[in-house]
């Protein structure tokens, strides 16, 4: 049974990397029923299909037919794979999925800022924009996507803020990982704008056998919902992550910290 709504909390359910493929058709629809009873917002952090087919795309799109709350999507580096990534965006929209790359959008008073994100590592290990132009081109895309997640972040005016992505901003949420597969997982990048301008908590995947939950440098929860992380870490539970957050005007009442529950 879906839970009531609530008058002074809006509750979101974040999960990534659910990598569709053509056989997942029939499969996931309980599982996104489920993710929709329990919130008042469906987070898609990026990996949706598996390598980017229209066909990928128009399963995962069907399996979104259970869902009764509004959807809030950004891609992933899979979401690429097949040189398409347009035509999986038109599918979801399509299907009523908002997918962010680079905007914003604002659910029950709670403002989203959404990008994909880039690799290039983390603090002093992070990839400098010098020699080959290949490097140079590397370093300009992590660069852009940055600038995407600051432009979206600038847009929003509510008082309520959150961080949609695929990569991580930190090293935190990819400990677990090899480390040296680390500067494919994220970029500190993309921690940059997250400080200019305060959110009250960031979403991630891509780092399938990371670490659930860390912080920014300046306290921000940031939160890697990779499916399969979250089914090998809570065994038993459904894998997604459900997080609260105050209404603005109950939060204007009585301001409160963001409520996790898992």
């Amino acid at each position: 049974m879906p839970k009531p709504k609530s008058a002074s909390s809006i509750r979101f359910a974040a999960v990534g990397d659910i990598h569709v493929t053509k056989d997942h058709a029939g499969t996931l629809r309980d599982f996104f029923a489920q993710a929709s009873d329990a919130a008042d917002v469906l987070l898609l952090c990026g990996d949706l299909t598996d390598y980017g087919t229209a066909e990928e795309a128009k399963v995962l799109a069907d399996e979104l037919g259970s869902v009764s709350v509004p959807i809030v999507a950004v891609l992933g580096n899979h979401d690429h794979e097949s040189g398409t990534p347009e035509k999986v965006r038109e599918i979801l929209t399509h299907a009523g999925v908002r997918v962010l790359d680079g905007e914003a959008c604002e659910i029950e008073g709670v403002g989203i800022a959404g990008a994909k994100g880039f690799a290039g590592g983390f603090g002093r290990g992070s990839l400098g924009s010098w020699g080959e132009p290949a490097i140079k081109l590397f370093v300009k895309e992590a660069l852009n996507e940055a600038m995407k997640l600051e432009a979206a972040l600038a847009k929003l005016r509510t008082s309520r803020r959150i961080a949609l992505l695929h990569y991580s901003p930190i090293a935190g949420t990819v400990q677990g990982e090899p480390p040296e597969i680390f500067p494919f997982l994220g970029s500190s990048r993309l921690e940059d704008p997250l400080l200019r301008y305060p959110v009250d908590a960031v979403f991630h995947g891509h780092a399938h056998r990371g670490t659930i939950e860390a912080r920014t440098v300046n306290g921000v929860p940031v939160y890697n919902v990779a499916r399969p992380l979250l089914l090998r870490k809570r065994p038993g539970q459904a894998p997604f992550w459900l997080f609260e957050l105050p209404r603005e005007e109950a939060a204007a009442a009585a301001p409160a910290e963001a409520a996790t529950t898992t």
